[in-house]
């Protein structure tokens, strides 16, 4: 008898948890900008706001068993911003291939578009993310 009422007593603490996690991955899910299309998004690690700054298309070839990426960011509001990015390689694991790239800066004009490009330092790597700060300008 002892055991259902501490159970009963537990159970609102894990159903808030449980709403806590599921509002915590809605939110992260929003600081994408809408323009950008969810799959991805799937492939773009945001720190902060995307303060406008879209990802409009995303092209990875592997050419000579080396994986190149061409990602497409399109400022959708009027304001220029700064974008510091970088490209995160990765194994079939998900663990970094490399040293890592270090961080890049440049300006999106407003309504503006810029093409940014990479190509990964191994061939273990079979997957990427872009981490981008977007900071006003």
């Amino acid at each position: 008898m002892k055991n259902r009422f501490a159970f009963a007593a537990a159970a609102p603490a894990v159903v808030c948890a449980a709403l806590a996690m599921t509002l915590a991955t809605a939110a992260h899910a929003q600081m994408h900008d809408p323009a950008t299309p969810l799959a991805v998004a799937g492939k773009v690690a945001l720190r902060g706001e995307a303060n406008s700054i879209a990802v409009r298309e995303m092209r990875i070839v592997r050419k000579n068993d080396i994986l190149t990426v061409q990602a497409d960011m399109a400022n959708m509001g009027r304001t220029d911003r700064t974008v510091f990015y970088r490209f995160k390689w990765l194994d079939n694991v998900g663990n970094q291939v490399g040293d890592g790239e270090s961080w890049k800066q440049m300006s999106v004009l407003g309504l503006g578009q810029q093409t940014v490009k990479s190509v990964a330092p191994t061939s273990a790597a079979v997957d990427l993310r872009l981490e981008m700060n977007v900071e006003p300008r």
